[in-house]
């Protein structure tokens, strides 16, 4: 018999753009391509530049003019079914995204006309909880990647697929994933590092599940290396050095379960010191007693990674949780920036994370800096000077001793895009308010489950929980727990202080970008974009599109004009609107549509 984590209770929670020059993002000066795309106003990457930092260059949409922002086009992307968790990307005239199931699609950015779309018929049976091995949590992808006239997508059931930008014809396609592979999907936007793509393999939540990600030739598709996130069987040779040392970590026959430390968000990367920085999930199964006894780290969960791009060679990591029992996924953006802190200019790496800390750390070294709270948490009270985190005692729970821990699973912080300006040098980021639930350890038979799964139903294996204790909860700190919904938060990483906070958003849907003019556009999911003063975050305008599973937005020139784009809508329930593209600009006249428009 094993022990699986349960939930029992949940408590709710420009005539033309300018650059900067001043400005330059850190690690665009040995990529000139795209340094050139990013100048002229393209967005051509998941975060716009490699560092993830959702910086435009752009500044005709200013405190003066943007009142004056209205919608442009809409066009519809597919038929739903999920949220719109995609950034969309801008190159030559035309705007590319990727909606549910996987579809990826182009627009005439002038109209909204659609050029051409790629269906690579994902087997629907995938999302059934049985039948599937594993989607976790939706049916969603976060987008996609362009380089050398292709379009790079990622496919939810385990492949990757080259397009032809013009066209979207099949170049190359590459499985990850065998067929009948158990507990994976990819959801996360693949990125480019010189002629690789980078993906990873999400399926945290599924046992068993290793977590890995991979780097293919973006000509052939060709695998080039591979790194897995945790050890895997210890009878067998281990893949790398770094597997080898994570082994010592473990204890027990965790390997039968598959580890975890999933990928399904974070990556970036540094051309000048060719590195890509990635952020693993969660352990699978959830509590820590079933992977390891106390005192084990079970590397590299939760972790951020450092890894040479040519190789795949770690260089460094730092584990934010340790052993991870509460779902405290490391895996949010990880913004790169050049920063001053304590008279010293540092090249740094920040992670606004799911477990409520913002990290700070020397991404060349990956020496800790700082790790702050943003929201309230218990889980933790604070860190040592090597970045260890106290963990609370009270924090672990058994299958007798209940616990309730703050952030909920949702996160303090979770994939809703984060923004860093150079100008203000504030990172912009949606988070949530005070959120707990309660966590207790249930029996789970590995045995049992595979039956199930194979069985098609709901995945299980478990047993009721057998609670006899009233459930502990540690101690907290960071913020009152008086701060609940959603809020968009300017934090400064080198004082380590917060400078303003604003009401809407949270960590999950929408996200922002910060231009060039002091102006942050953030969408939020309850259907709205809006526009914020970045200095002190006045709301300087907003519209609402009346849909929710709304994703982030990009600012991007055309035609001498800056525009905003984003998806939303998840085209769920009879009558309402179907999932669109929304485009905005200055003196836009387009009427907001309507499902009896449609």
């Amino acid at each position: 018999m094993r022990w699986f984590a349960c939930v029992v209770v949940v408590v709710a929670c420009v005539f033309a753009g300018s650059w900067i020059g001043s400005a330059q993002q850190p690690g665009l000066s040995k990529d000139n391509g795209r340094t050139a795309a990013w100048q002229s106003g393209e967005w051509i990457s998941y975060g716009n530049d490699p560092g993830e930092t959702r910086y435009s260059p752009l500044d005709q949409i200013n405190r003066s003019n943007v009142t004056r922002m209205g919608l442009l086009w809409t066009s519809v992307v597919g038929e739903g079914g999920g949220n719109q968790e995609a950034t969309p990307l801008y190159s030559g005239g035309v705007l590319y995204a990727i909606t549910n199931w996987s579809i990826v699609f182009a627009v005439d950015a002038h109209t909204g006309r659609e050029l051409w779309r790629y269906d690579p018929k994902v087997d629907r049976s995938f999302s059934t909880p049985g039948a599937n091995r594993g989607i976790c949590c939706g049916v969603v992808n976060r987008g996609i990647a362009l380089h050398d006239g292709k379009v790079l997508a990622p496919v939810i059931d385990g492949r990757m697929v080259a397009l032809d930008r013009k066209s979207g014809s099949v170049l190359w396609s590459t499985r990850l994933l065998p067929e009948d592979s158990t507990g994976y999907s990819i959801t996360m936007a693949p990125r480019v590092a010189g002629n690789k793509v980078i993906v990873g393999a999400a399926g945290g939540e599924f046992t068993p599940h290793r977590g890995f990600f991979s780097a293919f030739d973006v000509h052939s598709g060709r695998e080039l290396w591979r790194f897995y996130t945790v050890p895997g069987d210890p009878s067998k040779p281990f893949e790398s050095k770094a597997v080898e040392a994570a082994a010592k970590t473990w204890t027990g026959e965790w390997w039968k379960y598959g580890g975890g430390g999933s990928l399904w968000d974070g990556l970036s990367y540094d051309p000048e010191a060719n590195l890509i920085y990635v952020g693993t999930g969660n352990g699978v199964p959830w509590p820590q007693i079933l992977r390891g006894q106390d005192g084990y780290d079970n590397l590299y969960v939760s972790s951020i990674l450092a890894v040479n791009a040519d190789t795949g060679e770690l260089k460094w990591h730092y584990q934010a949780v340790p052993g991870d029992s509460w779902d405290i996924d490391t895996v949010q953006q990880l913004i790169l920036a050049d920063i001053e802190i304590e008279g010293r200019v540092r090249k740094v790496l920040i992670q606004a994370s799911k477990g409520g800390f913002l990290y700070v750390l020397d991404r060349i070294t990956g020496q800790f800096l700082s790790a702050t709270p943003f929201a309230p948490l218990n889980w933790a009270n604070g860190h040592d000077a090597d970045g260890r985190p106290k963990i609370n005692r009270e924090a672990y729970y058994t299958t007798t001793q209940p616990a309730v821990i703050s952030p909920s699973s949702g996160g303090a912080a979770n994939w809703a895009a984060k923004a860093y300006s150079p100008n203000t040098r504030l990172v912009y980021m949606p988070v949530g308010g005070f959120s707990s639930r309660t966590y207790v350890a249930i029996p789970f038979d590995l045995q049992a489950a595979r039956s199930i799964q194979e069985n098609g139903t709901p995945r299980g294996g478990r047993m009721p929980p057998q609670v006899v204790a009233s459930p502990v909860t540690p101690p907290y700190i960071g913020p009152p727990r008086t701060l609940r919904g959603g809020y968009l938060v300017a934090f400064d990483p080198a004082t380590r202080t917060e400078r303003w906070r604003v009401e809407g958003g949270g960590g999950s849907g929408g996200g922002a970008v910060v231009a060039a003019s002091n102006i942050v556009l953030q969408t939020i999911n309850d259907g709205r974009l809006r526009a914020l003063a970045a200095e002190d975050g006045t709301v300087l305008w907003e519209a609402q599109t009346g849909q929710g599973g709304i994703g982030p937005p990009i600012s991007y020139q055309l035609d001498g004009k800056q525009h905003v784009s984003f998806l939303s809508g998840t085209g769920r329930g009879g009558g309402g609107l179907r999932p669109m593209v929304y485009t905005f600009a200055l003196d836009g006249k387009a009427p907001m549509p309507t499902a009896s428009a449609q």
